[in-house]
C-alpha cells in the first residue's frame, strides 16, 4: 500500500503513455492501496479463524459473501441489459460513422 500511495503519481506510465489516464490513476490509487491491505489481512483472518475452530463460522460468512458478489452481478446484468435496450443503436451507428471520417480522414460511404 505504501509503494502505491509513494509512487502513485508514476506507475501508471508502465500501462500507458496518456496523461489523463496517469492522472486518473494517480487520484484511484489509494483505492488500490486499501484494496490491497484488504486482500493481504482478509485471507490470514480467515485462517485464524479456521485454525481456531470456527469453521462453520467462516463457512456461512464466505456464503454470504458469495451471496452478495452474486447478487451485484446480477444487478450489474440487469441494469447493463436495461441501457442496452434503451440504446438507439441507429443512432450509435450515425456517430460511429461520423467519427471514423473525423479521425479516419476516409470517406466510408
Amino acid at each position: 500500500m505504501a509503494l502505491i500511495l509513494v509512487s502513485r503519481d508514476y506507475f501508471a506510465v508502465i500501462y500507458t503513455d496518456s496523461e489523463e489516464l496517469q492522472q486518473a490513476v494517480s487520484k484511484l490509487a489509494w483505492l488500490l492501496g486499501v484494496t490491497m491491505v484488504l486482500n493481504s489481512v482478509q485471507p490470514v483472518i480467515s485462517g485464524v479463524a479456521i485454525g481456531g475452530g470456527w469453521k462453520a463460522t467462516v463457512a456461512n460468512i464466505n456464503l454470504g459473501l458469495w451471496g452478495g458478489m452474486i447478487a451485484g452481478t446480477l444487478l450489474q446484468k440487469l441494469i447493463l441489459l436495461f441501457i442496452l435496450y434503451k440504446t438507439n443503436w441507429n443512432k450509435e451507428v450515425e456517430e460511429t460513422s461520423s467519427r471514423m471520417q473525423k479521425w479516419g480522414g476516409q470517406d466510408i460511404n
